[in-house]
C-alpha cells in the first residue's frame, strides 16, 4: 500500500539524526528503530483509541511535537511517535485515518456501550 506520511523522530534542533523512522499507510503504522540490530512494530489503525499531542517550548521553537497513542495492539499498546515535523497535520491524518479503518472493519468502541449502561440505568 501507498504511503500516506513518513517522518524520522527529531532530535537535537529539530533535526531527523535518529534511527527511528515512522511510515503511515492507510490501514497501518510501522514504527521502525535500530541501526545495527534493528526492529520494526507494527499497528493496525483500528487498534488506536486515543491520540493526544504535546509540545513543550523547545519543540514549538524547532516546529516539532509528540503525539501519544493509546492501542489495543498486545506488543505495542500505547506509544509515542516522539518529534515529528508539523505534529498538528500529522495527529489530524491519523485520526481520520484511524476513523475510516474503524468505520471499515466494524470496529465499536466500549467506552460508548459504558456511557449508554449509565444512562439506561438513569431511565430506571
Amino acid at each position: 500500500m501507498e504511503l500516506v506520511w513518513q517522518d524520522r523522530k527529531r532530535t537535537l534542533f529539530g533535526l531527523p539524526l535518529s534511527f527511528t523512522k515512522y511510515e503511515l499507510d492507510g490501514e497501518r503504522l510501522f514504527v521502525k528503530t535500530g541501526f545495527l540490530t534493528q526492529k520494526e512494530d507494527e499497528v493496525r489503525l483500528y487498534r488506536i483509541m486515543d491520540i493526544s499531542l504535546t509540545r513543550t517550548l523547545g519543540q514549538r521553537i524547532f516546529g516539532v511535537g509528540t503525539i501519544h497513542c493509546s492501542s489495543a495492539d498486545k506488543t505495542l499498546g500505547n506509544f509515542d511517535i516522539i518529534s515529528v515535523k508539523k505534529p498538528g497535520e500529522v495527529k489530524e491524518t491519523l485520526s481520520k485515518l484511524v476513523e475510516e479503518q474503524r468505520d471499515k472493519k466494524r470496529v465499536t468502541n466500549r467506552e460508548y456501550m459504558a456511557d449508554m449502561d449509565d444512562d439506561a440505568e438513569d431511565l430506571i
